[in-house]
């Protein structure tokens, strides 16, 4: 038996954030999470704040939760919210806030727990005995608002643990186009390049479905459509953008991914690198290893893209060079090295991120049995930009 789940509502369009004043008719005390000062400064959590005050709630906040969020400031959530107790969580902001929140809210219901005994996919105990949860993205790339994933890291190791259960799913999306007016043109293509590749990802996993596919691809659709716009600043094209990783992520929290994420979750990690970047640059590489496995439900992804090509493969070659264009209308380098990855360092941790990607759970879902072997060959082939020179 397989399962498809998604949020309990989704409230979308310009405003919507406004909604959540019917909390206030079930209730009492609302727990804020956010990250370090973009919502502060665009008013967004000011707003927040005061719908939530306004339905009768009593309003904790706590903000500063970094960029690829820290088991510490995890543990520190949940702290805070054991002391005041909450009965609904509230997280508001990119990603990074979003996902640490939801690993705050297993260490509050569940303080006996270690981070060590969540970092299996699926093992969370049950939730919601205490709280609800309701997420608010002010980016357009993690979907985590309507996800069944968290990605904490621990700096001791410097390894992202993506933790995944249905359990942290949330209860309530707000997907709010207003709130990515704000974004800057490089976080508009990092986090757009990362909802294309949960979707393509999505699309070909080995747990894709007929619930998931409609998704995914209408997602692909309209980020071919949008992303370009909505990086020059077209107001509409961003809107729509908002929508469209939002569907991406329906599809990739019910598919999974695959390697694109499991190399992206370590080379970020090593190499300091954005999540989004990561996946952009390696995406064309992972196609060209995966198409063996999969090139007819790549072929479609074209097809759907109105490509030209008289074979699957001519599609698939001509979707990898699309990708690729893609990338450079949005001044994403090609390779790793063009990032800024010296060599010495990529080669001191290449056999480690290896290693460790072929344990991460994005790679079970991955459409071609993949070994640490594969992904050191992966990743030298991303790093210097000759694909066709590896044996895949």
């Amino acid at each position: 038996m397989a399962r498809f789940t998604l949020p309990r509502d989704i409230y979308f369009g310009p405003g919507a954030m406004q909604e959540l004043a019917v909390l206030g008719k079930s209730r009492r005390h609302a727990f804020v999470v956010t990250g370090g000062h973009s919502m502060q400064k665009s008013g967004a959590l000011e707003r927040l704040c005061g719908i939530l005050g306004g339905a009768g709630l009593q309003v904790t906040q706590f903000t500063g939760v970094e960029p690829d969020p820290s088991v510490e400031t995890v543990m520190k959530g949940a702290q805070a919210m054991r002391d005041c107790q909450p009965d609904v969580i509230v997280a508001i902001g990119g990603g990074s806030p979003i996902d640490a929140a939801k690993a705050m809210w297993v260490f509050y219901e569940h303080p006996e727990k270690t981070f060590d005994d969540i970092k299996d996919p699926f093992s969370l105990p049950r939730l919601r005995q205490k709280a609800i949860f309701v997420a608010i993205p002010s980016t357009s790339g993690t979907a985590t608002e309507v996800t069944a994933f968290s990605v904490i890291t621990d700096y001791a190791t410097k390894v992202k643990y993506p933790l995944a259960d249905f359990e942290i799913t949330p209860d309530i999306a707000i997907v709010d186009s207003d709130l990515a007016e704000t974004m800057p043109p490089k976080l508009t293509a990092h986090t757009g390049l990362d909802a294309l590749t949960h979707a393509i990802e999505a699309y070909v996993a080995s747990l894709r479905s007929d619930f998931s596919d409609p998704l995914a691809i209408k997602a692909i659709q309209m980020i071919d459509d949008d992303l370009v716009a909505s990086y020059n600043g077209d107001k509409a094209a961003r809107g729509r953008m908002h929508v469209a990783q939002c569907l991406a992520g329906m599809a990739f929290s019910n598919a999974l991914l695959g390697i694109t994420h499991s190399i992206a979750h370590k080379i970020g990690a090593q190499f300091g690198l954005p999540h989004g970047l990561c996946n952009a640059i390696l995406q064309p590489f992972v196609i060209q290893f995966n198409r063996k496995a999969c090139e007819g439900r790549y072929a479609d992804i074209a097809r759907a893209l109105g490509l030209p090509g008289a074979t699957e493969r001519q599609l698939v070659n001509v979707l990898v060079d699309k990708i690729c264009a893609l990338n450079d209308s949005l001044d994403i380098p090609p390779t790793l090295e063009a990032a800024g990855v010296d060599r010495e360092t990529f080669d001191a941790h290449l056999a480690f991120i290896a290693e460790n990607a072929v344990k991460d759970p994005c790679t079970g879902a991955n459409p071609r049995e993949t070994t640490a072997e594969d992904i050191r060959k992966i990743l030298l082939a991303a790093y210097d930009g000759i694909p066709a020179a590896v044996n895949w």
